[in-house]
């Protein structure tokens, strides 16, 4: 006979509310801490002991919990934060559910203990799996809120099997709280594991000072190399820092992104940054940055995960175009600046490294000087320099001191250029350098409606697969756009009749296979069904064909006419692929190698 209806015990209610709420001691004390950050707390302190598994303490300097509500603060459902469906439609604070205090009950030994402005001292609660039948008794506290949860799943022995080992359950708490730590300048932190100070970090209240709050907790290296961005439109807000493209990362561990205050991931946002990083970074690759997104509350749903860590935008196509839009443009705005990029050390590992030099703030112009300029010509630059007579050749290029990139000296085993600026060795990796150069001209010719083709005097032909060959006739247009034109003259033979100008005739057969062949490979025909991206992808490569090979000998007058397009080209450092372009070696340390001034 089958079980009958019946209402759930509070006991077991709580514990699958549990399940949801404390996956692991990170998640449990994301929500002590979140509720320390609602009670205006201006300092959280948190003790861990055995990764938070043994002890999460979470002590706050808030408004505090009066007497007579600190077991109805561990009641389901019972919370002040929000008392009517507008103000769920309009949620300012970073806990709402009114689940987290008892579920964490339900699975620990719980303490609590608070104290108002007007209580004379504290009142303490406590409970095993349930509240205590006993009324709050006094105790000695000091303003605000302090819980205490101990051995976490203690009567759910399955759930503590799944746990970690005690390091990786603490590096989630770790990163949980700088995470917490980040989206609160205002809030001093403190985070102690086994009795040992992991961080402490004051309240921040100028730029210096939060920008010395990222650098702790995200690294130096990330402070050195961020993009400060500030952006609007309408009652969207960005602020917050970018890595610039040199600065990537093999995983996904440092992108903080915070909607309202609230920390999230979301696949929306994800998407764009992924995109706007997209021309700059390998595919391999992830990008780092601290974003903080605000808009009308109204506008974002943060009522749609039990951990609330996703959220739900009511025009997701607005912000994902704003975020898109502001974050390219911050990336495509940097000029290039030696003192900054890609500083190379060739100083022997054990000598004296002095401070490096810390550049902590990048501002982005709000309209970049670079879309105005017209890209210079290397082939014709280099020609320009050639036919010059010795006494005009000096003008070709003036106030080049002052050129980020400087004046060429030469060629290193026909793969490198090596230059001198004020600030000492330029190293640039030719093909890569041109690759970009030539990838940027291509987008602008695209932008400007197709880019330029060159007809050939006796086509080139060659044998395909017919399936390739009606594509071929099917989509000559867009091929067309790309400086293509096919004619397919057999049931399996193409004709290329017209090729892109800055494209070799001969990798013109290995572009037009790969394009066609990767086409006919996938199913949704997907190469051009996502136009932007798709045209993105077969640009690149283009470029990649028309960029000087390596080992080709480059007059002099060539280098510097690709060192000025790369001053003149948006993206410059990284080549289409994410590889850098040119590193810097500054003097100090060529003088540290060879021990100049000892």
């Amino acid at each position: 006979m089958p079980r009958p209806i019946a209402v759930l015990p509070d006991q077991l209610i709580n514990q699958i509310a549990a399940g949801e709420v404390v996956e692991r001691p990170a998640a449990a004390l994301k929500e002590l801490v979140e509720n320390g950050l609602d009670a205006g707390a201006a300092r959280v302190e948190i003790d861990l002991e055995n990764g938070g598994l043994s002890l999460i303490r979470v002590r706050d300097d808030g408004h505090g919990i009066a007497r007579d509500q600190l077991a109805l603060a561990l009641s389901r459902h019972a919370t002040s934060k929000i008392g009517s469906l507008d103000e769920l439609e309009r949620v300012a604070t970073l806990g709402f559910r009114g689940e987290a205090l008892p579920s964490i009950l339900s699975v620990s030994r719980l303490q609590l203990t608070s104290r108002t402005a007007e209580d004379a001292h504290g009142w303490q609660i406590a409970g095993e799996g349930a509240v205590s039948a006993h009324d709050p008794a006094p105790a000695q506290h000091p303003q605000g809120t302090t819980v205490e949860v101990r051995d976490l799943f203690f009567n759910t022995p399955a759930r503590r099997k799944f746990m970690r080992a005690e390091g990786t359950e603490f590096r989630h708490a770790d990163q949980l709280v700088r995470r917490l730590a980040l989206s609160r300048f205002d809030v001093g932190f403190r985070l102690r594991h086994q009795n040992r100070s992991v961080f402490d970090c004051r309240a921040a209240g100028d730029d210096a000072e939060r920008e010395k709050r990222v650098a702790a907790l995200c690294g130096e290296e990330f402070m050195e190399s961020a993009l400060y961005i500030e952006e609007s439109r309408g009652d969207l807000k960005l602020r917050g820092w970018l890595a610039l493209p040199s600065f990537s990362r093999a995983q996904p561990d440092l992108q903080n992104f915070y909607v309202n205050g609230r920390a999230v991931r979301d696949k929306l946002l994800a998407y764009a940054m992924r995109r706007a990083y997209a021309d700059v970074l390998h595919s391999s690759r992830y990008p780092a940055y601290v974003l903080y997104l605000e808009l009308d509350a109204a506008a974002v749903d943060v009522n749609v995960h039990p951990g609330k860590a996703e959220v739900r935008f009511r025009d997701s196509t607005r912000v994902h175009d704003f975020l898109f839009g502001a974050v390219h443009r911050a990336i495509r705005s940097v000029q290039p600046a030696p003192e900054v990029h890609h500083q190379v050390s060739l100083a022997p590992s054990d000598a004296t490294q002095p401070e490096p030099q810390r550049v902590l703030r990048y501002e982005v112009p709000r309209s970049s000087p670079m879309a105005a300029r017209e890209p210079i010509d290397l082939e014709r630059s280099a020609w320009a320099a050639l036919q010059a007579r010795p006494e005009q050749r000096e003008e070709i290029a003036p106030s080049l001191e002052d050129a980020p990139l400087g004046h060429a000296l030469g060629q290193l085993q026909g793969i490198y250029i090596l230059a001198q600026n004020r600030h000492g060795l330029v190293l640039v990796d030719m093909h890569a350098a041109h690759e970009r150069v030539i990838y940027e001209r291509f987008k602008q010719q695209m932008a400007d409606g197709g880019i330029a083709g060159q007809a050939l005097l006796v086509p080139i032909t060659l044998n395909v697969e017919e399936d390739e060959a009606e594509l071929a006739e099917q989509r000559s247009a867009e091929f067309a756009k790309l400086g293509l034109e096919l004619e397919r003259i057999g049931p399996k033979t193409l004709a290329i009749r017209t090729v892109p100008t800055l494209l070799p005739s001969g990798d013109a057969t290995v572009l037009v296979h790969e394009l066609l062949g990767r086409e006919t490979d996938s199913p949704a025909r997907g190469h051009f069904a996502e136009i932007r991206d798709a045209q993105s992808r077969v640009l690149a490569e283009m470029a990649c064909k028309a960029a000087i090979k390596a080992h080709r000998k480059l007059t002099l007058a060539e280098m510097e006419a690709l060192l000025r397009d790369m001053e003149r080209t948006e993206l410059s450092g990284q080549c289409n692929h994410g590889r850098p372009t040119w590193v810097q070696v500054p003097m100090t340390e060529l003088d540290r190698l060879f021990l100049r001034g000892r």
